[in-house]
C-alpha cells in the first residue's frame, strides 16, 4: 500500500502542496496530469530522492517519510531507465544484489528468474547499446525488481516507444504486477495505458491529486 497524506515537496520554482492519495496493496495506480504538475515530485518523493517539508509517506505499515532510498524497500525506474552503458544485462539485473551482498548462486538464482519473466534470456551478455527502446525498458524494469521490493514506481516507462513494442509491454508489466504482487505507481500521459494497465487512476492539478473513475475502451 502507498498512502500519501498531506505530502509538500519543493522542485525549483514549483511548489506541491498538501497532496494526499492511496494506492491499495497489490494495486496498479496511474499518476496522471499535465506536464509540471508534479507528477514526477511525488515519485521522487516517494522514492526518497525529494526532501519533503511536510506530510507523510507510509508505505505498507511503515512511516517511510525520513527514510534513506535505500531503506525503503522501492524499486524506481525513472523515465529515461538510466541503464548503465559499461554493464551487461547480467549485471544490470544484479547490481542491487551485489550492493546488499546476497551471496552469487542466490543472485545467479534471481537473475535466471528475471530475465525468463521479463523474456531477455538472449541478452544477459549484450550492453545496453544497440538494444531497443522496449529491450531496455525491460531491463530497466527488472533491475528496479531484483531484490523484490513491495513497491515500485515508474516514470513514464512507455512513452517513447512504438505501437507494437507498447502492446507487448503492456501485457509484460501486468504479467510482472500479477506475478510479484508489487503496488506500483505508474506516470503517464496516456489514457491508453490508463485503460489497459490501473486499478486506480489519480489526476493531479494545481497541486491537488483527485481519484479518477477509469473508463475501458
Amino acid at each position: 500500500m502507498i498512502v500519501i497524506e498531506k505530502l509538500t515537496a519543493h522542485s525549483g520554482q514549483f511548489t506541491l502542496k498538501d497532496a494526499s492519495f492511496v494506492v491499495p496493496t497489490g494495486a496498479y495506480g496511474m499518476l496522471m496530469g499535465r506536464t509540471g504538475s508534479g507528477k514526477t515530485t511525488i515519485l521522487e518523493a516517494i522514492a526518497g530522492l525529494k526532501h519533503v517539508t511536510g506530510g507523510q509517506i507510509l508505505l505498507g505499515d511503515r512511516d517511510v517519510t525520513g527514510l534513506k532510498p535505500a531503506e525503503r524497500n522501492i524499486g524506481y525506474v525513472p523515465q529515461d531507465g538510466a541503464l548503465f552503458s559499461t554493464m551487461s544485462i547480467r549485471e544490470h539485473l544484479s547490481f542491487a544484489l551485489d550492493i546488499r551482498r546476497v551471496s552469487r548462486p542466490k543472485i545467479d538464482e534471481r537473475v535466471a528468474e528475471l530475465a525468463e519473466l521479463l523474456e531477455i534470456e538472449d541478452l544477459l551478455h549484450r550492453l545496453p547499446r544497440g538494444l531497443s527502446g522496449g529491450e531496455k525498458q525491460r531491463v530497466a524494469i527488472g533491475r528496479a525488481l531484483a531484490f523484490r521490493p513491495s513497491t515500485l514506481l515508474l516514470d513514464e516507462p512507455l512513452s517513447a516507444l512504438d505501437d507494437e513494442t507498447r502492446n507487448q509491454l503492456y501485457s509484460l508489466l501486468k504479467h510482472v504486477q500479477e506475478h510479484t504482487g508489487v503496488t506500483t505507481l505508474h506516470v503517464t500521459h496516456h489514457m491508453q495505458d490508463v485503460e489497459r494497465l490501473a486499478d486506480n487512476v489519480f489526476r493531479i492539478e494545481d497541486g491537488i491529486v483527485t481519484e479518477q473513475p477509469i473508463k475501458r475502451a
